[in-house]
């Protein structure tokens, strides 16, 4: 009885992680790029798993950054798994965007919590993340002259 509470406990802590109904399988080549009026131009959005407009949908995304690209400080509101895919691309937090810190390398990871002020940066080349985070998505600029939509 005991080792089926378990197995229970355990297949109820992976549905999160399920929430597909069918297998997903992604491709560079397959992705499909676009420029997002919530970002400022330049930018490329590519969304591989989910539907970043439905509430406790499971989202990865890629986002692509120009060369020599400063992302504005801005708050998400949820909390976001971000991995470097390619380039080099700086990071930090606050409300005041200042390039404090190294250019992180492909393969490095953070995590910023829910309504937690942040900004990016890339160097001389381009550079692709992938964000993952729970639905819906959303972003809010510290400053709002810097909002693309409100151009």
């Amino acid at each position: 009885m005991r080792e089926l509470l378990v197995i229970a406990g355990l297949l109820a802590f992976s549905l999160p992680a399920t929430a597909q109904d069918t297998p997903t399988r992604v491709t560079p080549e397959a992705l499909a790029w676009a420029e997002n009026p919530a970002f400022p131009k330049g930018v490329q959005i590519a969304t591989l798993v989910g539907d970043p407009t439905k509430a406790g949908d499971v989202v990865v995304l890629r986002i692509k950054f120009p060369p020599n690209f400063q992302m504005p400080p801005h708050t998400h509101p949820y909390s976001e798994v971000v991995t470097i895919i390619s380039g080099n691309i700086g990071t930090s937090h606050g409300d005041k965007f200042e390039k404090k810190g190294e250019l992180l390398k492909p393969g490095s990871l953070w995590v910023y919590p829910a309504k937690h002020s942040h900004f990016a940066w890339t160097g001389n080349e381009e550079g692709i993340l992938q964000v993952q985070f729970v639905g819906p998505g959303g972003i809010d600029y510290i400053n709002p002259a810097d909002d693309p939509r409100k151009k």
